[in-house]
């Protein structure tokens, strides 16, 4: 049984949440628009469609390698589409039948299990803070405080310490979940693996390493680790409204991780949907003002932890980075 630690140490501080923010902004900031949901995923999927017709056609580096970049950061943000499905930010209603269809959509064109995900996220979500009961902390985050091993997180490296960290969350799970998320997960395995092969029988070698190896091999991790890192890495562990990184708005970002980069701001107020998180912070900045947070800019935080070394949910600005092996890396 996971302690759901994170709601009982932010009960206190609810009315301050709830405060920082005009009551009718925030009522209004809740509104789920399910055209505006669809019309996003639409252009997602567009744009998916854009660049596979441009990267099979195109054999120019100059003209493919930015299409495979703009590629693979749409193959990671179909899991902020799903995401937006876990949290019932789609419909002002539950309509269960339709979201369990958008979800398996989302996870299969973002190669994952979405019952996976969707446990996964909600223990995160329920944990925040916990070393132990928190999936994403306990077996997803770095335990050696090492440039090359954090380098391995942009890397295709990626994939196997991402399964794995699946696969031993899932051990916890009941065995009609795991039975469920192993399912999906064949049928991903199996769609991605036919979609390649009739990209390599119809295009040769070269359209598939274009249009799918290297968007979700080489482009996808390097999504996944940025993103990661405005999440939950700069941190104060000392409080519960400070337990996530405040990020600098920035249109080129949010078009990019898809309103994805407002994090902290999610965790307020999850069922907020992601195309309101951006004036959701501008509501929240004097509260961060007060709280002592800094927004940060994406080079900062790639500075901090590749250049600096910085180990992961720490406060980068207070005290130095402990030791590799210390106990404060190595739990």
């Amino acid at each position: 049984m996971k302690s759901k630690i994170y709601w009982k140490e932010i009960a206190q501080h609810k009315a301050r949440l709830r405060d920082a923010v005009p009551h009718a902004e925030l009522k209004a900031l809740h509104v789920r628009r399910p055209a505006l949901h669809l019309a996003y995923a639409a252009r997602q999927f567009a744009i998916i469609a854009a660049c596979s017709y441009g990267l099979w056609h195109l054999a120019n580096p100059l003209y493919w390698v930015p299409l495979a970049i703009l590629q693979g950061f749409t193959f990671f943000n179909m899991t902020v589409l799903l995401h937006e499905v876990v949290h019932n930010a789609v419909f002002q209603t539950p309509k269960p039948k339709i979201e369990r269809v958008l979800g398996l959509l989302y996870a299969i064109s973002s190669g994952i299990s979405a019952s996976q995900f969707t446990r996964w996220h909600l223990d995160h979500h329920d944990n925040l803070g916990s070393w132990e009961d928190d999936p994403k902390r306990h077996w997803l985050s770095p335990k050696r405080n090492a440039r090359w091993y954090k380098l391995l997180y942009c890397t295709p490296a990626l994939m196997p310490i991402y399964f794995r960290a699946a696969a031993q969350e899932s051990k916890s799970y009941e065995p009609e979940l795991r039975s469920r998320i192993a399912r999906e997960r064949a049928a991903t395995v199996v769609i991605q693996l036919s979609i390649a092969g009739l990209l390599w029988h119809f295009g040769g070698l070269g359209v598939l390493m274009r249009v799918w190896f290297v968007p979700y091999f080489l482009v996808f991790p390097v999504a996944f680790t940025l993103n990661r890192l405005g999440q939950h890495y700069d941190i104060d562990p000392s409080h519960p409204l400070k337990g996530s990184t405040v990020m600098k708005p920035s249109r080129f970002w949010e078009f990019l991780f898809l309103f994805s980069n407002f994090h902290i701001e999610h965790h307020y107020f999850p069922r907020v949907p992601f195309y309101n998180l951006r004036a959701l912070h501008m509501n929240l900045r004097p509260l961060y003002a007060e709280l002592g947070l800094r927004p940060h800019s994406y080079a900062e935080i790639v500075w901090g932890w590749f250049v600096l070394n910085k180990a992961p949910h720490t406060d980068w600005e207070a005290a130095a980075t402990p030791a590799a092996g210390s106990p404060a890396t190595a739990r």
